[in-house]
């Protein structure tokens, strides 16, 4: 009889042997931390995704259901009304483009002069009905940060599924055609890279150049920015660990690459996340292991206060070492 698998720890809490975050930020005299602004705003609109990546924090796939309900989002926009220190909304899921009212909240967001990021996995342009989305986001000026772990066709497929890395090219130069990526153009087009194990990713700089000269020369794509981010010990990833036994490894790597450079600009700081559900989190990985805002701090988007939410202490875990190990992590690639 093949083994069942290792139970996954429990989300409100970190396994016993597991390093304390707390203490690495007090040995620098950078506890307890706290917020500085908000001026992000991070919107998870759902779990439902056409993929299902090996390393996916947020373990979404096709089988999911959560989705946030258009009611959730009018509260969103109601905030963006009252809060013009919100200069970014960032989108993101699952597949945020499998939401029905994914377009709804780009256009809503545009009509009031927020920038707007969409977290795009390349292969929702194939679905059904989706075709038309590279024009759409093209249209209304959207900053796409698209996920394409590598240059190479096998190492896609091993993490991200087979099939995935042609769509993937296809969608890119698509993208290209319509100006993303080119200079001279206003189309931000950025990757993001995961590291395939247990490992802090190399170099953003010197990878990005890698990027950018294998995926010009073999397929005639071009980009703007490559974004390193760490895998953080969580979901589907923090199993895959338990399964090799390399858990207790993987958090002693990044507690010894804890980097006290990278604290002031983590995207805790500045940013906050909303669930599916409309409830608030300090970051998406906290919302994963649902891990609320401090007690004190508005839980839910219909309760939103600025000035509350820019004064919180920020909830803290073992695995927010993934953030501040080497380089530093963030939505926004490498902070040091």
């Amino acid at each position: 009889m093949p083994n069942s698998p290792l139970p996954l720890v429990s989300p409100s809490s970190s396994p016993p042997s597991t390093p304390s975050f707390e203490d690495a930020l007090a040995a620098h005299g950078q506890a307890p931390l706290t917020a500085k602004s908000v001026s992000t705003l991070q919107v998870n609109l759902g779990k439902v995704c056409n993929q299902t990546c090996h390393h996916c924090h947020v373990d979404a796939g096709p089988q999911r259901t959560e989705s946030m309900a258009k009611d959730t989002i009018d509260h969103i926009i109601d905030v963006l009304d009252r809060t013009p220190q919100i200069s970014t909304v960032d989108i993101t899921g699952g597949a945020p483009e499998m939401n029905p009212h994914f377009e709804h909240l780009v256009r809503e967001c545009r009509i009031r002069g927020r920038h707007v990021i969409d977290r795009c996995n390349l292969t929702v342009f194939y679905v059904k009905g989706k075709s038309h989305l590279p024009k759409f986001l093209a249209q209304h000026k959207i900053e796409i940060i698209a996920s394409l772990p590598c240059y190479q066709e096998t190492n896609v497929e091993q993490q991200r599924g087979k099939g995935v890395f042609d769509r993937s090219i296809s969608a890119l130069q698509t993208l290209n055609r319509l100006g993303y990526g080119k200079e001279g153009t206003d189309l931000c087009l950025h990757l993001v890279y995961n590291p395939l194990g247990p490992s802090l990713p190399p170099p953003q700089v010197e990878l990005e150049q890698d990027f950018k000269e294998e995926l010009l020369s073999r397929y005639g794509i071009q980009f703007n920015r490559l974004l390193t981010i760490t895998n953080m010990p969580i979901s589907r990833f923090l199993k895959d660990l338990q399964e090799a036994g390399q858990v207790d490894s993987y958090y002693a790597l990044l507690k010894k690459s804890f980097n006290v450079a990278t604290v002031e600009d983590v995207m805790c700081r500045s940013l906050i996340s909303v669930g599916w559900d409309g409830r608030l989190s300090d970051c998406d990985f906290n919302q994963m292991l649902d891990l609320p805002l401090q007690s004190d701090s508005p839980q839910w988007i219909k309760d939103f206060n600025l000035f509350t939410l820019e004064q919180r202490p920020i909830v803290v875990g073992s695995h927010c070492l993934g953030c501040t190990a080497g380089a530093g992590s963030s939505c926004g690639g490498t902070l040091a």
